[in-house]
């Protein structure tokens, strides 16, 4: 996998050229505004600044397949949260799934972390609990091992198809 500095100087490498290549094809065209052709055109070109971002820095993702595999859930349950009929038990469910999605995102079990956290932050500050809100955050050195996923110990890092080689 390349650190971020090297997937910059690839991407500026092989994909700046294309993105180029295919801005100054489309800037070329003689397209009328009000057709099909003529707005699909003119988005390309409105576009350009937020396709080529990915250029500017290593860290970001080509794609975001990810944060909308990560929704996916969420959307195809929405129709179960008409029932929710009040705005408060809106919100509580979507203050859950935010905290099992995060979980999840970050390598944690999720119904081990919100039992933790539930434990914990009525007692918030009282010995033997968590001291501060920080504690509850995933990348906290306060929880405890028992919320963390396993893995296996020969497991490769997974290679995302949007990752150039």
């Amino acid at each position: 996998m390349l650190s971020p500095d090297d997937r910059l100087k690839e991407r500026s490498r092989l994909s700046r050229p294309v993105i180029d290549e295919f801005y100054n094809w489309i800037e070329g065209l003689a397209a009328l505004p009000n057709t099909l052709f003529g707005k699909a055109v003119h988005y390309a070109l409105s576009q350009r600044k937020y396709l080529e971002r990915y250029l500017l820095d290593g860290r970001l993702e080509i794609s975001n397949n990810r944060a909308e595999r990560s929704i996916k859930p969420f959307v195809i349950g929405r129709k179960n949260w008409l029932f929710a009929n009040t705005p408060n038990g809106a919100k509580a469910s979507a203050v859950y799934y935010s905290l099992i999605v995060t979980a999840k995102e970050n390598g944690l079990n999720p119904f081990e972390y919100l039992t933790w956290i539930f434990t914990n932050a009525p007692n918030l500050g009282k010995p033997g609990y968590a001291a501060a809100i920080e504690n509850f955050l995933p990348g906290s050195a306060a929880l405890p091992s028992k919320v963390f996923s396993p893995k296996p110990k020969d497991e490769k890092k997974e290679k995302y198809p949007w990752e150039e080689v």
